[in-house]
């Protein structure tokens, strides 16, 4: 996150002490269902997803919106296990049954505006949780599949940190002052160059890969990360909500953990397959 430089504690409202210690923990839990057993990190992201799915919906009865969650928590399962079993092609079959379950559900439930807004309110949260998800799924699918998950974690964990930091030093310019006043382009410069020493290190450690290939990951997870914390942060504005939740420690919600990487997902994804393609 690109922080303008201010005191730790009173600019952010967290207990930083907790967040680094639940964030650090959760890392390892991370890599730890990555390197023993694949199917123990996608069975761990579907309970992610799920959950952040629960707090989209909570967050959304502020504006009279009620998400078919039922539909919604259904398709998401077979959103993620049809990536992670199936490929590309079945991530995007069923997300499109998705959608048309949680439209079908909605009408069948109930007619008129109410329904046709909560329905493209559903439609919008398949797409925004399990289908942006499910590029995690196509990654962790391939043989070297844990490498390239846990490279793509480590880049949007070097993006917010690498942000956070030299926001918080030197950020003096704000970035997106009516959406986001804390972020800077100091910040932004600091993601940039520790999410591309990151690539860089990360292609050569694990794949042997292009440096260039690294810089390319870099600069693209910093755009994805920042445009989906942007995002969001707009969305928290829109309902009047600090946090979307209160799940995670120290850090607010399941998805204020997520707005980076949802959208840097498919980023990354189609880099590492089109410059660094599964052996």
């Amino acid at each position: 996150m690109t922080e303008l430089a201010a005191p730790r504690t009173s600019r952010t409202g967290r207990d930083l002490p907790v967040a680094t210690a639940v964030g650090v923990g959760l890392l390892v839990v991370v890599v730890l269902s990555l390197f023993i057993v694949k199917e123990v990190f996608a069975g761990l992201a579907v309970l992610v997803v799920c959950a952040a799915l629960w707090e989209l919906a909570q967050a959304f009865t502020r504006r009279a919106i009620h998400l078919p969650l039922l539909p919604l928590l259904v398709g998401a399962v077979g959103i993620l296990v049809s990536a992670f079993t199936s490929g590309p092609e079945a991530l995007f079959v069923a997300f499109m049954l998705t959608v048309g379950g949680v439209v079908i559900w909605r009408v069948l439930d109930g007619s008129g505006p109410r329904a046709l807004r909560d329905a493209t309110a559903g439609a919008f949260a398949a797409a925004y949780l399990p289908f942006l998800a499910g590029f995690v799924m196509l990654m962790l699918a391939a043989d070297d599949g844990p490498a390239r998950v846990l490279l793509f974690i480590l880049l949007v964990v070097a993006s917010d940190t690498g942000g956070y930091a030299v926001g918080v030093l030197v950020g003096r310019h704000p970035l997106a002052p009516s959406v986001s006043p804390k972020k800077s382009w100091e910040g932004l410069v600091g993601s940039v160059v520790l999410a591309c020493v990151v690539g860089v290190v990360g292609m050569q450690v694990a794949f042997h890969g292009e440096p260039l290939t690294g810089v390319f990951l870099g600069l693209a997870t910093v755009v994805t990360a920042t445009l989906g914390d942007l995002c969001e942060s707009m969305l928290k504005r829109d309902l009047e909500l600090k946090d979307m939740g209160t799940l995670v420690p120290g850090h607010g919600g399941i998805l204020d953990r997520l707005d980076s990487l949802l959208l840097t997902a498919p980023a990354v994804y189609l880099i590492l397959t089109l410059l660094q393609p599964p052996a």
